[in-house]
């Protein structure tokens, strides 16, 4: 909305501030700065504000607004005086305002810093939230002008406003005066109002999706008049999962004479409903999209599941036609999933809805699934129905215009019918909030995600999101420090989430291997051991084993205390006839389950060769759906009539010199009792109720291959260590306090960027980063130009024997291969002698630029970086110089600030770590020192996001302290974090 000539010209419309936000109901709404165009909007929302309203706002009777009230609230100049409202469907349903004064009260400009501020809100929508999304982004707007307090007087009575004031978070300060409660707020973000503001939105997002999942009404707007069709097959889906809402089809096409259609009531319209619609699945042509949204808006439907196709995968028309369908949709309040969605599904009892395409509902279940991709979805779906496990909820977003991935985990951060959280995502729209969010879901139950288009270099057709520059490896780095298990493939995210969802986290990585093959036994073993776990050594049943057998193993290798899981291996029976026995699986699967039966806390898997009926008999006995009365028949009487006792006692099979199972002591049983995914420790109060599977043996997963068994089985020891980890967060050392000049840096920063010519921000020099990073202890081994021999003899005086030679062209830099390099020169005749040997083989002093160092005490090379990504934040990476981390990409990753346990991670995550420890017998180097530099640098570019980019290359390590060799800064406006503002929903 633009401004009119009467608003000041110095003081554009800040469109800036325009905002779509989620209240505290799900509903959506939009914010934006009050302009003269407003007055009728005005005096129509006043005249529906209750008359008590009136009178906490104005502290008189005011009835109505007077024309000259009516401009004053209509006419700002967005700076001193600005007015902002949040409106649905175009109407006002809330106001707030501030005006700029002085320490007398009066009217002011800046430099003055405090303002009066006041709010109104529409008695209908009172308790949705508005004030105090309108406190947050009021809030913002005048830190952004230059005001750091806001000053507000309420009368005792109005006790909802002042609960706003108080709910806030903010620095507050309160005084009885003159018959008024007189309210003072600091505005500057603190630790308690981010963590309202979070909280908050965390609230409303997963209550919109919720709004989403279990409607009680649903219309289906296209339904194809004859069979067939995307409407006809989503309204014959919805009615075949027994979903228990009231349906509708809608289609304007229908004969006015049709009052149903496939029992449920046909309508022309949704205004020819009577009752209350809660959610539309849109099935018609892109280009009628827009009648329908606005026909579902007109009628207070609260979300939209759009199917249609046509939109942003079409190409730049497309994304236009995507954005405007998510403008209109929020401007009345509604959220959606799609275009081009799948659909979605929710298998509680109390809802049953499959509001997809999918041919059939899955079986309900503890597991929680979105993707952004049709097809995908389609093909989990199918996986997770043939291996026996349920879902809780089901969401294909398609474009992803709106609802996205970070919606759906913060619903199922809170849903208690959700114990893992599956997600297949293309794109990532907001990477600082997902692993925000992601790290706290994970806390509590296992977030594993599949990230498809990693190294197209584009994003998705149909994905409008910001580009984020850093390379996948290190997104995949940032995951996994945020607690999400990241798998390559969609078979390996079935396969850790049937394990999740039906089996207790390990306690340790000491795996148990028993079964009835040598062979099977031996290549779980070797699996175990690439996938860095530390089997024991297997145990051979024979051939002959029973399921007895079967039984009594596995409940021996449960109570062994040296074992935090165990991995079943089983090929089929041969009969005398040398044909294999028929029946097997299901009798096998009943003595498994009862030796898990006494409720052992470490998980179990099966990995099979070609026995019929066993994963289906395994998922049958206790699925990770919820239970359903059932009688399992007893299968002891069975057990000795279909299989050969045991002739002799189980046998190891381990390799003879088994290394990896004696690397190191067992580790200590845990202090408190195993959690279960999607639960927390028995004294954690946001534990919830137990899961359903708990009322019977746990399901039990089962692998066609023992790598993807042991895959799976990995992934849940790092999950279960990282959420150990977790519950005692890392520190960011005091001592470093005392050695960091933070403003001295930002006089330096302010200074280097006032000069710099290019608005996009400079390199800095040597010595200008030299300086920079000495404020934060970080000091950097000083070289001298050595343009001449005469002047590297000169240099090399200065700084004292040995010295190395080294030239600091761009195209030579850290090139020692080149002959770059010259080290431990001792004297001034080997130095003119490798000076002429410089210049000789790579060009002149101009073009090589060398310069002499003084030597530092032999060690490890490693490099040490931070960069901002605008998409992600800022990175700290690390890696040993050369070859492993340019050639092999062995560096690690952590993001920005990071704590003294991601500094220790960091610096032994890497492939090459073993070099810093006494590999082969060489001297350990000071790790500690390392931990240090990293914890200094983190501070540095959270401290300031000017500094955009830093490298410290080569750093030596050696056994007693550290020298920084090179330093390169570079210098630039920060870019802009959307994850400190106020709440908003992102446009894409």
């Amino acid at each position: 909305m633009e401004p009119t000539p009467e608003q000041s010209p110095h003081h554009a419309y800040p469109d800036h501030w325009e905002a779509d936000v989620v209240l505290r109901d799900g509903g959506t709404a939009r914010i934006r700065p009050i302009t003269t165009d407003d007055a009728e909007r005005l005096v129509s929302f006043y005249e529906q504000v209750s008359d008590e309203s009136k009178y906490y706002r104005f502290f008189a009777p005011y009835p109505r607004l007077s024309d000259r009230d009516v401009h004053r609230f209509t006419h700002h100049d967005y700076v001193d005086r600005v007015g902002l409202a949040v409106t649905i469907g175009g109407e006002f349903i809330g106001t707030v305002r501030y005006d700029r004064i002085n320490d007398q009260g009066r009217p002011a400009s800046a430099p003055a810093d405090e303002a009066e501020v006041a709010f109104l809100v529409q008695d209908a929508h009172q308790g949705r939230g508005v004030a105090s999304a309108l406190l947050e982004h009021i809030a913002a707007v005048a830190r952004e002008r230059g005001i750091r307090r806001f000053a507000a007087e309420v009368l005792p009575a109005n006790n909802k406003m002042i609960k706003v004031f108080r709910d806030g978070g903010y620095t507050q300060r309160r005084s009885f005066e003159d018959g008024s409660v007189h309210l003072t707020l600091d505005l500057e973000p603190t630790e308690k109002s981010l963590a309202v503001q979070r909280g908050r939105e965390q609230r409303a997002e997963a209550r919109s999706v919720q709004r989403l999942l279990a409607p009680g009404s649903v219309a289906v707007i296209g339904t194809g008049r004859t069979p067939g069709g995307v409407g006809r097959t989503v309204l014959r889906n919805l009615l075949a999962s027994g979903y228990t809402g009231r349906t509708y089809a809608v289609n304007r096409a229908f004969d006015e004479g049709l009052a149903t259609l496939d029992g449920v009531p046909a309508h022309r319209s949704l205004g020819e409903i009577d009752e209350q619609v809660d959610l539309a699945v849109i099935a018609v042509p892109a280009h009628r999209v827009p009648e329908a949204v606005a026909d579902c808006g007109e009628h207070g439907v609260q979300g939209l599941v759009v199917l249609s196709a046509g939109y942003a995968e079409r190409g730049a028309e497309g994304r236009e036609l995507q954005r405007e369908l998510v403008r209109q949709a929020r401007s009345y309040g509604m959220r959606i999933i799609g275009p081009n969605a799948f659909g979605i599904i929710n298998t509680a009892e109390s809802v049953r809805l499959n509001a997809s395409l999918a041919p059939e509902s899955p079986a309900r279940g503890r597991i929680g699934l979105f993707t952004q991709s049709g097809a995908i979805g389609i093909a989990l779906l199918s996986g997770l129905h043939r291996r026996g496990a349920g879902l809780s909820s089901f969401i294909s977003a398609g474009n992803r215009a709106d609802v996205s991935g970070n919606d759906f985990l913060q619903y199922s951060f809170e849903d208690p019918d959700t114990d893992v959280a599956l997600l297949y995502l293309e794109s990532l729209g907001n990477p600082r909030k997902f692993n925000r969010l992601a790290r706290r879901t994970a806390a509590v139950k296992p977030v594993v995600v599949v990230k498809g288009a990693r190294h197209s270099g584009s994003t998705p057709p149909g994905h409008a999101v910001p580009v984020s520059r850093i390379p996948d490896a290190t997104v995949s780095a940032l995951m996994r420090q945020a607690g999400v298990i990241r798998v390559d493939t969609v078979t390996e995210m079935v396969d850790a989430g049937l394990l999740l969802a039906g089996q207790p986290l390990p306690a340790g990585p000491r795996v148990a291997i028993l079964g009835n093959s040598e062979s099977l036994g031996l290549l779980t073993y070797d699996a175990c051991l690439a996938e860095g776990l530390r089997p024991r050594p297997p145990i051979d049943l024979t051939t002959a084993a029973s399921p007895q057998d079967f039984r009594d193993a596995l409940a021996e290798a449960l109570a062994d205390g040296t074992c935090d899981a165990v991995i079943v291996t089983a090929i089929p029976w041969v009969g005398e006839n040398g044909e294999a026995e028929t029946g097997d699986g299901q009798v096998l699967a009943a003595a498994l389950h009862k030796a898990v039966a006494g409720g052992s806390a470490k998980p179990v898997a099966v990995v099979h060769v070609e026995i019929g009926g066993l994963a289906e008999a395994l998922a049958a006995a206790s699925s990770t759906a919820a239970p359903r009365p059932r009688t399992v028949t007893p299968a002891a009487d069975r057990t000795q009539a279909a299989t050969t006792p045991s002739t002799g006692p189980a046998r190891s099979t381990a390799p003879a010199t088994p290394a990896a199972p004696e690397a190191g002591p067992a580790p200590e049983a845990p202090t408190t009792p195993p959690v279960r995914p999607g639960l927390g420790s028995p004294a954690d109060p946001k534990a919830g109720p137990a899961p359903e599977a708990a009322t019977g043996p746990g399901r039990i997963p089962a692998y066609p291959a023992a790598e993807r068994a042991v895959r799976a089985l990995a992934e849940a020891v790092k999950y279960a260590q990282w959420r150990r980890q977790a519950a005692v967060p890392g520190k960011i050392p005091e001592f470093l306090d005392d050695t960091i000049d933070e403003p001295g840096a930002a006089a330096l920063i302010e200074a280097q960027l006032a000069t710099a010519p290019d608005p996009r921000g400079r390199p800095l020099t040597h010595n200008e980063a030299r300086e920079l990073l000495g404020r934060y202890g970080i000091a950097v081994r000083p070289t001298l130009p050595a343009p001449d021999p005469g002047a590297a003899v000169a240099a090399a005086g200065r700084l004292g024997y040995p010295v190395a030679l080294k030239t600091t062209a761009p195209h030579l830099r850290h090139r020692a291969d080149l002959g770059g390099v010259r080290l431990d020169i001792a004297d001034e005749e080997a130095l003119r002698r490798a000076y002429g040997e410089l210049t000789d083989l790579l060009g002149k002093p101009a073009e090589l630029l060398p310069v002499v160092q003084a030597m530092a005490p032999r060690g490890v090379d490693t490099v040490v970086r931070a960069s901002i990504d605008a998409a992600a934040g800022a990175v700290l990476s690390f890696g040993l110089a050369g070859a492993p981390s340019e050639l092999l990409g062995d560096t690690a990753h952590r993001l920005v600030p990071a704590t003294d346990r991601d500094a220790a991670e960091l610096i032994r995550s890497i492939r090459a770590a073993p070099v810093l420890f006494g590999w082969r017998g060489s001297a350990p180097v000071d790790t500690a020192a390392l931990e240090e530099l990293l914890l200094r640098l983190s501070r540095l570019v959270d401290d300031h996001p000017e500094v955009v980019s830093v490298a410290l290359e080569p750093v030596v390590v050696a056994p007693h302290g550290l020298t920084v060799l090179g330093a390169s800064v570079r210098l630039a406006p920060p870019p802009a974090r959307s994850d400190l503002g106020p709440r908003r929903l992102p446009n894409y």
